[in-house]
Parts: C-alpha cells; sequence; structure tokens
C-alpha cells in the first residue's frame, strides 16, 4: 500500500491523540455504559484520535478479553467520527492477534506498546516490530519509543521492510535525545507524537513533533485542545500558558516514578461524577489528603 493511502492516519497523529481510561464498576469488571460516555465526551469535546488499551488505559491490568471489549467498545463509539489507534503488545503472537482484531473490527492504526522483556535487542527490537506490522499491512503501525538505547537507524530499518510504520509515539524523556532520533530515522517520515503528553509537548514539537498522547484530556479535552491549536501556530508562550496551567496536575501524575499516572486522571473524573475512581493493582487509588487538591485543578479548568 502507497504512503498516500496512510494520509488519514498521518494527519491523525498530528493532532491530540487521547488516551481513554478504562472505568470499572463496582464489580470490578469493565463499566461498558460509563466507558461509551466517557468516549462521546471525548468525541463531544473534538477529539478525533482515540488510543484504546494504551498505558492512562490500564492496558497491562486487563485481561485479553477486556483488551478486546475495549477495542470494540471504541470502534463503535468513534465509528465516522474519529480514527482509532489500537494498542497491542505482550509477546509476539498475542500482539499480532490484537491487531487483526483490530483490523477486522474496522481500526485504522495500531500502537505497538514498548517491548515489555528485561533483555531488549536492538535487532530484536526491529524484529518484534516487523511481525505485528508484517500481519496487518493495511493498518498504519506506530511503535512506542521508551527505550533510550534504541537508535533512529533502526527505526528506518524498520521502514524500510514495513512502509505501514508511518509514526512514532516517542516516550524518553529527553528531548535532545528526540531530536537527533527524528533526524536519524528520518524527520519527514515518519509524524512524530510526543509521547509524554502535554508537559514535554512544547519541546518536543520545537524539535519536530506534530501531535502529542494525551491523558489529560480525558479531563478537560479543551484544554489539550488549547494547547495543540498554540503549538500548530508556533504561538510558544500561549502553549507555555497552557503548561503553567496543567503543571500541578501533571506532576501529581509523574511524582514517584508515574505511581498515579492513571489514578490522578481517574480521581478527577470521580470528582466530576464521570466515572468510579478504583484503579487495578499495580496501581493504586489516590490518598484521601490528596483527593481533595486534583479535585480543586480539575474543577478550575473551563470544562
Amino acid at each position: 500500500m502507497s504512503s498516500v493511502a496512510f494520509e488519514t492516519q498521518r494527519a491523525a497523529l498530528a493532532g491530540v491523540v487521547a488516551i481513554p481510561v478504562t472505568p470499572f464498576a463496582e464489580d470490578g469488571s469493565v463499566d461498558r455504559d460509563t466507558h461509551r460516555a466517557l468516549l462521546r465526551r471525548l468525541l463531544d469535546g473534538g477529539i478525533t484520535t482515540l488510543t484504546p488499551n494504551g498505558n492512562t488505559g490500564e492496558f497491562y491490568a486487563l485481561t485479553p478479553d477486556e483488551r478486546r471489549l475495549v477495542t470494540e467498545l471504541t470502534v463503535e463509539e468513534a465509528g465516522e467520527r474519529a480514527v482509532v489507534l489500537v494498542g497491542v503488545g505482550h509477546d509476539v503472537p498475542t500482539a499480532v492477534a490484537s491487531a487483526r482484531h483490530a483490523r477486522e473490527l474496522g481500526a485504522q492504526m495500531v500502537m505497538v506498546h514498548q517491548p515489555v522483556h528485561p533483555y531488549v535487542s536492538q535487532a530484536g527490537w526491529v524484529d518484534y516490530h516487523r511481525a505485528v506490522a508484517e500481519a496487518v499491512p493495511e493498518l498504519g503501525v506506530v511503535p512506542y519509543i521508551r527505550n533510550a538505547q534504541l537508535t533512529g537507524a533502526r527505526l528506518a530499518e524498520l521502514a524500510d521492510s514495513c512502509p505501514n510504520v508511518i509514526g512514532v509515539k516517542y516516550a524518553v524523556p529527553d528531548a535532545s535525545r528526540f531530536a537527533a532520533f527524528a533526524r536519524d530515522a528520518g524527520l519527514e517520515r515518519f509524524v512524530w507524537v510526543a509521547g509524554l503528553a502535554e508537559p514535554y509537548a512544547p519541546s518536543y514539537f520545537s524539535a519536530g513533533a506534530t501531535g502529542f498522547t494525551s491523558g489529560l484530556v480525558n479531563v478537560a479535552p479543551a484544554v489539550s485542545l488549547n494547547m495543540i491549536e498554540a503549538l500548530r501556530s508556533g504561538d510558544y508562550p500561549a502553549a507555555m500558558k497552557v503548561w503553567e496551567q496543567i503543571r500541578r496536575f501533571e506532576e501529581l501524575r509523574a511524582a514517584n516514578g508515574s505511581a498515579d499516572n492513571v489514578t490522578v486522571v481517574k480521581e478527577a473524573l470521580a470528582s466530576l461524577g464521570l466515572c468510579r475512581r478504583e484503579v487495578r493493582p499495580p496501581s493504586k487509588p489516590l490518598a484521601q489528603d490528596a483527593r481533595a487538591e486534583v479535585a480543586a485543578l480539575a474543577a478550575g479548568w473551563s470544562l
């Protein structure tokens, strides 16, 4: 398939790439109705790219059946209103099966989670992603890169054999490394998504990113859209005004090795009456004394 055929997917990555939460019911199961309502709220708020089974969706805490369910709910709700980028991962057969399931449902892209393995060779990283990309040549493929050791040349090597690798979610917290990696891989060849959300978006955009992922968008879609609009127009002072507005919220998410990354988002949603605050181990609900601060932050945004 020619790169022209991936135009829609490439455009969808150059924006706010929302990572929806997975709400749980009182019995601990995925709350389907609430999930649909939260997805509709994102769509009604102007979000046009959704990533089911991302880390903010507690990907690694979901069962295989739940991951399929989350994908199905998202594709159904998105309809023609949004492009769906499905998170896939784990062992190669599982990742391939998830990618094929996404294709069957009509999703347009898959995001391949950073391989979770204590021993990741660079050549093995290429092999892992090639196996997924070759299984679904019709879908756009977006590697999720958290490995600071990986070189841009390896990404270029992957794309040489898999032209459907069209974008990158880059989540190494180092703007200088990102700038070098993107240029080594091919700045114009891929759509570069700042994978560490709004706090890193201005610095990564200055180095060539054109989209960013967001968990905060679950709470305040307008805030994330304000930032992308400022960045698209090159208005960094305006983007940094948004950065200042969300700084404390994102600091709470990033504290202690991002222990409360999802927890803070769900707490904010719970404070607005939109879903339960429960998260699954190894995450943990927010301590009582921290809840008021999160609620105040969420209430302060123009929703």
